[in-house]
């Protein structure tokens, strides 16, 4: 038994604890007294909370690169850029071309930029991320950020070469310059992902042998390794290659960690006729089928050693070594029940019975996915071009079966938002319309992809689908009327098979609104709207959306009072009119509608007299509405 402690909180380790929960990369460990503690890493915490490059030469325990801090501080930089509704690239939840009423989204974006921009507005609310993020081949990426190494550079970097320009290791090839850029590349990523998480949260991230060991050490950092779930292996190919070097890879790995592990609950997957065929009944117990477990235990105490006498007179004990796993007393309250079988002929070592009953309607996920239950590499390609005409546009899209598979281990709820930032053809997007379509719930998705040149030479190229957007928006539209031609009658009459297309560009405002500094007095004039020429009202209700945290997916009603065009966000919660000229009447009538927010343009009102009764009118008619302007 532990003994009681006797002195206050100590409020150092409460505060470790407290920043370990915010910045677990922070946390290292240190020896006092003998004795390993917990201590904070305060050049990664000051890291953490500068906006420049943080030197330090502490040694310690740690995973690191060229460039980390770098990739810390791009995780951290605000960005003014914004995200454009693309109406005639969306469709509406029955699968209407052009509607925009659709809570699911797909985001055109480099995803480090588009997930600081959902960064505050989907702050704790997302309960599943997947993602597919490219594998490390050796070659460039797309995704290069603003720290892209050469060769030359990374050698400097790194320490191989000595100051007077020596290169002092004899491997001159460039395979960790190739690791640091993938490192690089995902680092931001997770960090930034990790806050979106809820609380119950959980990440799924595929990957092949290439950066799996990396992957986690990272991984360890971001969540914290004490969020570690699993690693499953997943059987994606079912044939060998016979021209394959040494071995012929069949797997790939999908590395899972949830938000706070004490929160996570994993869903379990349907119980298998060949499980339920292990219990039987052949005693006739009227508690139904069961299965004999083994009653002893490798952990010895002698209050759990005693002998049993069977039903026809065989005295039995624990092998050696062993005990039974529980007390004699509980042992024979067992025993009368007919809770332990001693065999045909009532003599043998007796065992528990496990009722099929009494299991629960689920089972426990293994971490080997064979493809036989959750589908290989060619399956899912032979889905896409099913979709397509069969046609093959896209190389290594994900299985359905797997994509379901990990959606059920997930523990989704009715109402879940699910987020794939490596989108590609938008495989975690078909699997959650399929669910909808099967359970009647009502999960939401975000796909983000970087719209990704295709070949020239690509038959997609040549079918019209200029980037991969282009294509995981078509597989998501085909995907969503198939879905609901098969469910027929018995597709849930709100099925959501749509999505709103958003596409990110830089800030609607002027550079001015962001660096009044620089503006001198001869340019005020043309100052006079903060707004650039090119932006539509929806355009700037949408980053006004961003900034005030409300969901992307909320309801949208356009409505014309007294001649102006007023934004209804999400039931009355957020009320904007980006006309100019705007009356009292306008105003008068915005604030009897009594909105959470109300957002205008700054230089929107008809008449100084409009402008300077503006806030008297609210206060008259919605005191409590929160007035922005832009």
């Amino acid at each position: 038994m532990e003994n009681l402690k006797m002195h206050s909180l100590d409020g150092v380790q409460r505060n470790i604890e407290l920043i370990g929960k915010l910045f677990p990369n922070a946390i290292t460990e240190v020896k006092r007294n003998g004795k390993v503690e917990h201590a904070i890493d305060f050049d990664v915490l000051r890291q953490e909370l500068s906006d420049s490059i943080v030197e330090g030469r502490e040694e310690r325990y740690q995973f690191t690169w060229p460039d980390k801090k770098k990739a810390m501080l791009a995780a951290n930089a605000p960005i003014t850029a914004t995200l454009r509704p693309v109406v005639a690239d969306s469709v509406g939840k029955d699968g209407t071309p052009g509607g925009f009423d659709s809570e699911n989204l797909y985001i055109e974006g480099d995803n480090l930029e588009v997930l600081k921009l959902l960064q505050e507005t989907y702050l704790g609310k997302v309960k599943m991320i997947y993602i597919d993020p490219p594998y490390n081949t050796g070659n460039d990426f797309v995704y290069e950020d603003d720290f892209a190494q050469s060769v030359a550079d990374y050698m400097a970097g790194s320490g191989q070469y000595d100051e007077e320009g020596n290169r002092l290791v004899t491997n001159t090839e460039s395979n960790g310059r190739f690791h640091t850029d993938w490192l690089n590349m995902i680092y931001p990523r997770l960090k930034i992902a990790k806050d979106l998480l809820s609380e119950d949260g959980v990440i799924f991230i595929s990957l092949d042998d290439g950066e799996i060991d990396n992957l986690k050490k990272i991984s360890d950092e971001v969540f914290g390794n004490q969020n570690y779930v699993g690693t499953v292996i997943w059987e994606r190919a079912f044939a060998p290659k016979n021209d394959a070097k040494y071995f012929s890879a069949s797997h790939d790995f999908v590395l899972v960690y949830a938000k706070s592990i004490a929160d996570f609950e994993i869903g379990k997957l349907p119980r298998t006729q060949e499980a339920n065929a292990r219990y039987k009944n052949p005693d006739n117990d009227p508690r139904g089928p069961w299965a004999a477990d083994n009653m002893t235990v490798k952990t010895y105490s002698a209050a759990y050693d005693y002998p049993i006498t069977t039903p026809n007179g065989t005295v039995v004990n624990p092998t050696n070594g062993r005990c039974w796993f529980t007390s004699k007393e509980r042992m024979q309250k067992l025993i009368e029940d007919g809770r332990v079988y001693f065999g045909a002929d009532g003599g043998n070592t007796p065992r528990l019975k496990r009722y099929l009953a009494d299991v629960q309607q689920g089972m426990t996920p293994t971490t080997i996915w064979k493809c036989d239950d959750v589908g290989h590499n060619q399956e899912g390609r032979q889905e896409l071009k099913k979709l397509f005409d069969d046609k093959g546009y896209f190389d290594g899209p994900k299985p359905q079966r797997l994509m379901h598979r990990i959606l059920k281990v997930a523990n989704l709820l009715d109402d879940s938002i699910v987020l794939d930032f490596f989108s590609g053809s938008a495989s975690t997007a078909h699997a959650v319309m399929q669910l909808n379509a099967e359970d009647g719930g009502h999960r939401k998705f975000i796909m983000v992809q970087l719209p990704e040149k295709t070949d020239k030479k690509s038959e997609a190229y040549k079918a019209g689908y200029k980037n991969i957007c282009e294509i995981g928006k078509e597989r998501i539209r085909r995907a969503g009327r198939k879905i609901k031609e098969d469910a027929g009658l018995t597709a849930p009459a709100d099925l959501d098979i749509g999505f709103r297309c958003l596409r990110l560009d830089e800030s609607n405002m002027k550079p001015v609104y962001y660096t009044p500094d620089e503006v001198g007095q001869q340019d005020l004039f043309s100052l006079v709207d903060n707004v650039k020429e090119d932006r539509t009202p929806e355009d700037l209700l949408f980053q006004v959306m961003l900034d005030l945290g409300v969901l992307l997916s909320s309801s949208i009603e356009v409505k014309e009072i007294a001649g102006k065009k007023v934004f209804n966000v999400a039931d009355g919660f957020l009320l904007a009119c980006f006309d100019h000229d705007v009356t009292e009447e306008t105003v008068k009538a915005i604030a009897q509608m009594k909105p959470y927010y109300a957002v205008f343009r700054d230089s929107s009102m008809v008449n100084d007299s409009v402008a300077t009764n503006f806030e008297q009118i609210f206060e008259t008619y919605s005191p409590d509405t929160v007035r922005k302007v832009l």
